[in-house]
């Protein structure tokens, strides 16, 4: 099966530049092919690719998108029948409609391809000015995309402006953290949504899930978990999971799971403890972000300490990776014990937290302020 990736960005925002990297630490022991289209009578970038052992097919005076859409599935097809490769990139315009690209290669139908990832590398410096500017071509990028990377990151107070820009317009992983910093395997993971928030709300659902199973094996009450549990007036009998994503005007990605059980047994009285008589899933919700702020370590440890209070829910585990300025800071938490350590980055800053009763509002303050 060959995978297909999508690399696009505006003029001069680094596509070729994440490609050089992919290329070397994420595609290395794949056989790939890349596809360009520029702008202009000549391609000026395959050289070094070409330096590299990739083949390319390069198709100028035109955008994939508009006029060379016929000849583009042409070429997919033949480079797939001719390579067999194991991945296809595909560099498009920095002046193409990403979701036209994305259209031209569905029309294409590949045999034995998949669409793997459509990423957009946006420079956080002109972020602003080519929103203004380029509205429709740069937001077509920017909503179809299903990671962005950011290019340009030195300035934090430009990131943190682009990010809040961008979140208005998406809710996919926005790579924030300085590719120095980061190995090409974390990007394409991003890229591909393996490591995304809602991939580690879920993982972190899931060690709750056996926790609190293990819990209501134990005949040790010392460690035992009390969740209380709403029910919902609904004639549906279903186990029902909902999940919402909200686009704030700022620079977080919130992600919010709420599950309701209704089977109308329950007791009315909320105050009463009666956990053992549901799964975990009936009675846990968690809350996520993604943040682009720097914690110190001191910050971090008194809002740790804060989640004990039971001003936020009752809080039986948060994880999470930030950038703590001079190191990024990982954290774990459980009740009555809080760990944080220095350790290497990731693309973007991370947290979550599963509970029972969770005050989100109250959640997004404390973190973020």
């Amino acid at each position: 099966m060959t995978k297909i990736d999508i690399i696009s960005g505006f003029l001069g925002a680094g596509k070729t530049t994440l490609i050089k990297k992919l290329i070397r630490e994420a595609y290395s022991g794949e056989k790939v092919v890349l596809i360009e289209n520029e702008f202009g009578e000549i391609g000026v970038d395959g050289g070094f690719l070409k330096d590299a052992g990739i083949e390319i097919t390069e198709m100028n005076s035109g955008c994939i998108c508009c006029s060379l859409v016929g000849d583009f599935s042409k070429a997919l097809k033949e480079v797939a029948e001719k390579f067999s490769p194991d991945r296809i990139v595909i560099e498009p315009s920095g002046v193409g409609k990403l979701s036209d690209v994305i259209k031209a290669v569905q029309r294409a139908a590949v045999p034995e391809s998949s669409l793997n990832a459509f990423c957009t590398v946006v420079d956080a410096k002109k972020c602003k000015v080519y929103l203004k500017n380029f509205g429709e071509f740069f937001l077509d990028q920017v909503e179809n995309a299903s990671c962005v990377v950011l290019s340009h990151t030195s300035d934090p107070h430009k990131v943190e402006e682009a990010v809040a820009l961008l979140r208005g317009h998406t809710a996919a992983t926005v790579v924030t953290t300085d590719w120095e910093k980061l190995s090409g395997k974390e990007i394409l993971s991003a890229m591909q949504q393996t490591e995304n928030l809602e991939a580690e709300l879920a993982r972190l659902a899931a060690e709750a899930r056996e926790h609190h199973h293990d819990d209501d094996d134990d005949d040790d009450d010392e460690h035992e978990h009390h969740c209380h549990h709403h029910d919902d007036d609904d004639d549906d009998d279903e186990h029902e999971h909902h999940c919402h994503h909200h686009d704030d005007d700022d620079d977080e990605h919130e992600h919010h799971c709420h599950h309701h059980h209704h089977d109308g047994e329950e007791c009315d009285d909320p105050a009463c403890e009666c956990h053992h008589h549901h799964h975990a899933d009936e009675v846990f919700s968690s809350w996520g972000v993604e943040t682009a702020k720097v914690f110190s370590k001191d910050d971090l440890a008194r809002i740790l300490q804060a989640l004990s209070s039971g001003k936020y829910g009752q809080i039986l585990r948060a994880k999470g990776i930030v950038d703590g300025g001079t190191a990024w800071l990982h954290f774990d938490y459980v009740p009555e014990e809080a760990d944080i350590r220095e350790g290497g980055a990731t693309v973007t800053g991370r947290l979550c937290v599963i509970g029972c009763a969770l005050d989100e509002s109250a959640l997004k303050t404390l973190f973020l302020g």
